[in-house]
């Protein structure tokens, strides 16, 4: 059994833990609140561009030709997985579910014949596969100076693939993040980025029978929203990511808060009865000295 000391030294151990967690809770939850208003404050122009792309993808027909980035090379032999994670830890699974779809659409890509390239954004995704698939990795994307602002970087990161896209790096472009749901939902997406894929809920707009004519045509006008579009996808999923990050980060350090409070009832307890054991035992000894003499 413990010492009285050693007991004392780990109740002393845990409340300085949890004077970190605790603070860490508080810090992660100021964040998130910041973030989560950007993330909304950004969907509705997502969510416009994305409805924009696909009433000009329809107003265009079938059998009509588009820019690349839209109508694809015409094979799907190479892919290009887009992880994102954070920069640190200390936020549950929040890292280890993303890695984990991450694996998983891998396997699924090379047990189909495909080629699989990896590109990370965020040092714990690149940390959780590096080891397995190294030899798939072409690129790694530093967020840790971003402090918040993501715009620089999408901007970069969208150029990037639309430069390799043209050299005929890869033939699709998969994006894995976290989707901010709410405070306790983060769950991992994967996303169709390149070619060009507006969502299918994307609302379309009712001409009433109305027939437009477009000056430049669809076409040129796609040639020029596309990149930007790439630009608003690749920054929504990061402003998305980084609202999911503090939640997790919130709800772990919530769940250690509590977690070292009860070591420390349980450490008080058992404190309690060793120096209850100690006193009883001094005291017999006291007593039986006494009738001795």
């Amino acid at each position: 059994m413990a010492s009285l000391k050693e007991l004392k030294n780990r109740i002393a151990s845990v409340k300085s833990t949890q004077k970190i967690t605790k603070a860490k809770q508080m810090v992660a939850a100021a964040k998130l609140r910041r973030a989560q208003e950007a993330t909304e404050a950004s969907k509705p122009y997502a969510t416009r561009m994305a409805n924009v792309v696909a009433n000009l993808t329809a107003s265009m027909g079938e059998g009509s030709s588009g820019p690349k980035l839209l109508a694809g090379t015409g094979s799907d032999q190479i892919h290009l997985l887009i992880m994102m994670t954070a920069e640190r830890g200390l936020c549950g699974g929040f890292n280890a579910n993303t890695a984990k779809l991450t694996r998983a659409e891998i396997q699924r890509l090379q047990g189909e014949g495909k080629t699989v390239k990896l590109l990370t954004v965020g040092k714990k995704g690149r940390d959780a596969l590096k080891r397995d698939y190294s030899d798939l990795m072409v690129d790694h994307v530093d967020l840790s100076q971003a402090k918040d602002k993501f715009t620089p970087f999408a901007i970069g990161l969208g150029s990037d693939l639309s430069t390799r896209y043209d050299a005929g790096e890869f033939d699709v472009a998969t994006l894995i993040f976290a989707e901010f749901k709410n405070v306790l939902s983060q769950p991992p997406k994967a996303a169709q980025l390149i070619p060009a894929k507006a969502p299918e809920d994307a609302e379309q707009i009712d001409l009433n029978g109305a027939i437009y004519t477009y000056e430049p045509s669809e076409p040129e006008i796609l040639e020029t929203l596309l990149p930007r579009y790439l630009n608003t996808q690749i920054l929504s999923a990061m402003m998305e990511n980084a609202a999911g990050e503090q939640a997790a980060s919130m709800a772990a350090m919530d769940n250690a808060t509590r977690n070292a409070g009860e070591m420390i009832d349980s450490l008080s307890l058992k404190y309690n009865r060793a120096r209850q054991a100690q006193i009883t035992k001094e005291l017999i000894e006291i007593i039986s000295g006494a009738e001795a003499l």
